[in-house]
């Protein structure tokens, strides 16, 4: 017997074919790793396709595997929000997927989703800000929780935590 999360990645599987290089279902969560060159191409296809419907970004992040080469890896959470009004039951989630890409440190760039999700323009600015992931085509890549005279992406494993920043800005 399967489990939800594993027919869900049969499901993604048959979508994307080759572009799914790794997959996983763990503790009911289901995982896919797509190609970095493909990862906008591969959210499109789970955003439109009528079966799947991933209709909501709820958070795209970073993370750092100091050492390892792609050192970066992004990492977007959807989900299928079923807006179908029911008598039975409530509207709610109904499936949710992580799709994780990786990205090396040089070029570390990504291509943005801001297209596809209005709330990735935020998203992906902090992950920038963060981790110094830069994406391509972003309307208006710059800091969003740090000052802009801020000097590194506190994030990144590599950045000194003994590191004082002066809180400096514009002079009045």
């Amino acid at each position: 017997m399967t489990s939800p999360a594993d027919d869900l990645i049969a499901r993604v599987r048959a979508l994307l074919g080759a572009d799914v290089l790794d997959s996983h279902a763990h503790r009911g969560d289901a995982t896919v790793l797509v190609p970095l060159a493909r990862a906008r191409e591969c959210l499109r296809r789970l955003q439109h396709d009528p079966e799947l419907a991933f209709n909501f970004l709820i958070d795209l992040t970073a993370v750092d595997y100091l050492g390892r080469e792609p050192r970066f890896e992004l990492v977007y959470h959807l989900a299928s929000i079923d807006t179908t009004p029911r008598d039975d039951a409530p509207s709610a989630l109904s499936r949710r997927l992580r799709v994780k890409t990786a990205v090396p440190e040089s070029p570390c760039e990504a291509d943005s989703i801001c297209a596809l999700w209005a709330a990735a323009n935020w998203l992906e600015r902090e992950v920038f800000d963060l981790y110094g992931i830069v994406f391509r085509e972003h309307p208006d890549l710059r800091r969003i929780l740090l000052y802009d005279e801020f000097k590194g992406h506190p994030l990144r494993k590599d950045y000194p935590k003994e590191r004082r920043q002066p809180l400096v800005g514009p002079r009045n």
